[in-house]
């Protein structure tokens, strides 16, 4: 494929669909809970995002938790 094909195809999308553009029985979010089973995203909540700002801190923070729950569990 050459560039002049990528224009091409770029010319033939819309800048905006309507729900009506699409074939009956559309709806919206249909395998969005499949998706999510299948998917090991978790949310963090607002007030925890400057402590946690990416995925690195966040597995930093969760493995020296168990490390620290995995002492105190063998003390007992």
């Amino acid at each position: 494929m050459n560039m002049a094909d990528d224009n091409d195809q770029a010319d033939d999308l819309r800048a905006e669909y309507r729900r009506e553009d699409f074939p009956a029985g559309f709806e919206r979010g249909k395998y969005a809970a499949r998706m999510a089973e299948g998917s090991n995203i978790v949310r963090i909540d607002p007030d925890l995002l400057a402590a946690f700002p990416d995925s690195a801190a966040v597995n930093e923070a969760l493995r020296a938790l168990v490390r620290i729950a995995e002492r105190s569990a063998s003390k007992f």
